[in-house]
């Protein structure tokens, strides 16, 4: 798994929703049907389906409730238009306030947004990427794209969850990210869907609105200057001098090389999350009058200390750094996990998505680690066990257990469990047979 890497289904824009009230007497009993006009008879139709009146004066206000509420398709459209029209204004915020144009290239990304031709985004997008140095397949780093860069992934992977997540699964999970925010809490996203489907909800809703950010980008400076542009009057961001230091600090601390010394360049996954979790210790550190809820991406161990679970995510530092979970809180955490993987499974309305079994089986894990790390043994592998039984497929779930085996000294179990997920997943034995101890 990539750090928040937005590329694959997007979102629809919506329509506008026209309410209509019916108001009228009965009409006469007497009136044949053959004298009733059109729009009388349109008008009888409609009071048909209307609930009597008469003893029950709620019985009005229920069936115009019902015949008014938007579906949850409906309502997520309706949040994308939203959310990507904000993040066209921002983009030209962005350009005003660096007294720069904006790049036809980005102009031209939002127009096919507006149009709803998910392809043709898609392809921009992709287009856009491989100039802009943040994936694999960018080819070079354009200093002209570099200031929208941030708004544009934001708003491709709202579009991108969209696609992949039907509708009310995706108002269900990011809802209960929001719901599990306390009033001023700001919101530190991971994975895909952990950042930018809660991301969407908090801009389109009618609540208080949260600082959201993600783990996976405080390395990229970029990032940094359009965390300081977004929120610069409501949280003291980050600076260009943090971001050297922690890759400096990084480098002086890492392993040795194989033929001996430090290595010169930060590069692999693991070595750029590691100095996000410096900067993200240090945001946390220089707002003490804030509270931080983080959903993992990859594990961060270096803040599980004062960390404790809230909900589906983590809290950071809930306790000024001293130890936050109980066996309570620790129990509390495996029995929402259970009855969350029981709701998912056991629902008659609709099967679970794949992308909502991958995210709720990654968040569990994510649960799992903070446990086993706070020496929570027994909760952490409950929680393991249950991200196994909604996605046993995960390569990550499957090291992060692995390896928890092997610290409690059970060699056999951890080596049984990479036989196991080697067998059901060949082309990834090479990377199980890197994980045995």
């Amino acid at each position: 798994m990539k750090p928040a890497s937005p590329l694959n289904k997007a979102e629809i824009p919506g329509g506008a929703l026209i309410l209509i009230m019916l108001i009228g007497l009965w009409l006469p009993r007497q009136k044949s049907p053959a004298t009733v006009d059109p729009q009388t008879a349109q008008k009888l139709a409609s009071d048909a389906a209307a609930p009597p009146r008469g003893s029950d004066p709620m019985a009005q206000i229920r069936h115009r409730k019902k015949s008014t509420e938007l579906s949850a398709d409906e309502i997520v459209a309706k949040k994308l238009a939203l959310f990507q029209k904000k993040r066209r204004l921002l983009v030209h915020g962005i350009a005003d306030y660096r007294k720069v144009p904006v790049p036809p290239e980005i102009e031209k990304f939002f127009d096919l947004m507006e149009a709803g031709d998910w392809d043709a985004v898609k392809a921009q997008f992709h287009d856009i990427a491989t100039r802009a140095g943040r994936y694999d397949y960018s080819t070079t780093n354009d200093a002209a794209l570099a200031p929208f860069w941030r708004p544009v992934v934001e708003a491709y992977g709202a579009a991108e969850q969209v696609h992949m997540w039907p509708a009310q699964q995706l108002l269900d999970y990011g809802n209960s990210i929001i719901n599990s925010l306390q009033p001023g809490m700001v919101y530190v996203g991971g994975t895909d869907p952990g950042c930018f489907i809660p991301t969407m909800l908090n801009e389109t809703g009618d609540g208080d609105q949260h600082v959201m950010l993600t783990q996976n980008a405080l390395a990229d400076p970029n990032y940094i200057d359009y965390l300081q542009f977004l929120y610069g009057g409501q949280i003291n961001t980050l600076t260009g001098d943090q971001n050297q230091q922690a890759f400096s600090q990084y480098l002086a601390n890492a392993p040795d090389q194989p033929g001996g010394g430090k290595p010169a360049v930060v590069s692999g996954v693991n070595a750029v999350m590691a100095i996000n979790g410096i900067l993200l210790q240090e945001l946390v550190q220089q707002n003490p009058d804030l509270s931080f809820a983080m959903e993992e991406s990859f594990p961060l161990p270096s803040t599980y200390t004062g960390a404790a679970p809230l909900g589906p995510i983590i809290e950071l530092s809930a306790n000024n750094g001293a130890s936050a979970i109980t066996a309570d809180s620790a129990q509390q955490s495996v029995d929402y996990w259970e009855a969350a993987a029981q709701n998912l499974t056991a629902s008659s309305d609709s099967a679970p998505s794949d992308a909502e079994l991958k995210t709720y089986a990654h968040d569990a894990a994510a649960a799992a680690n903070l446990l086993a790390n706070n020496n929570y043994p027994d909760a952490a592998e409950q929680n393991y066990e249950t991200a196994l039984k909604l996605w046993p497929d995960d390569l990550g779930t499957v090291a992060a257990y692995a390896g928890f085996l092997y610290g409690q000294s059970r060699p056999d179990e951890a080596n049984d469990l990479l036989n196991v997920f080697a067998q059901n997943n060949p082309s990834q034995a090479a990377a199980v047979n890197a994980l045995r101890k």
